[in-house]
């Protein structure tokens, strides 16, 4: 036996283990229900990321709901892309950028709370396959919103729908109601090398 079929005959012995562990988790997963997805930390890809899942959820016939916090002044790809493409898929932005610009606590509660009473017919409507909540824990980081409310309303929403939240923080409750949790790690990022933020990449 040659160097190189003893290690074809390793690689298939472990290719051979390896379906054999995910073949047994699959089989294990047996129940069918929407899921809870928590996308935070503080790098980037976070809403990119759950704007994948809304082109995936599109691509199997879904109906789709898409809310953003703190975004809305500049024009971003995903939603010129929605509006021209996806008459589908409702989308609303809460429009007053981030917190930092407009400097306006009172404005910018009731704004979150505007754009939040768009949210919760939506996790009410067993219609809405999948609900992206982007961008929501900056508003309950500052306050804006009641945590209660939120984790309430996300707990009870219909058994089908799967709702994913994005944004840095967010606390210790909202990851321990998620049923998925991902952290996108800061790295290394070009606006620290300042270079600008690019239409396709950055928005």
């Amino acid at each position: 036996m040659t160097d190189q079929t003893k290690s074809d005959a390793r690689h298939k012995a472990a290719m051979q283990k390896q379906k054999e562990k995910v073949d047994s988790a699959i089989a294990a997963a047996d129940t069918e229900r929407g899921v809870f997805v928590f996308i935070t930390g503080k790098g980037k890809g976070k809403s990119s990321s759950a704007f994948g899942m809304v082109m995936r959820a599109l691509g199997h016939g879904q109906k789709v709901g898409v809310v953003q916090f703190i975004k809305g002044v500049q024009l971003s790809g995903e939603e010129i892309y929605i509006r021209d493409h996806c008459p589908q898929v409702t989308f609303y932005q809460m429009g007053t950028g981030f917190t930092w610009n407009t400097q306006d606590r009172s404005g910018d509660i009731e704004a979150a709370e505007r754009t939040w009473a768009q949210v919760e017919p939506m996790l009410a409507d067993p219609s809405y396959d999948l609900v992206v909540i982007d961008e929501l824990t900056y508003m309950l980081g500052y306050k804006y919103l009641d945590d209660d409310r939120v984790l309430s309303a996300i707990a009870n929403r219909p058994y089908e729908q799967s709702v994913i939240v994005t944004g840095r923080g967010g606390g210790s409750a909202l990851r321990e109601a998620a049923d998925t949790v991902s952290e996108v790690d800061n790295v290394k990022h070009a606006f620290k090398a300042g270079i600008k933020a690019r239409a396709g990449v950055d928005y």
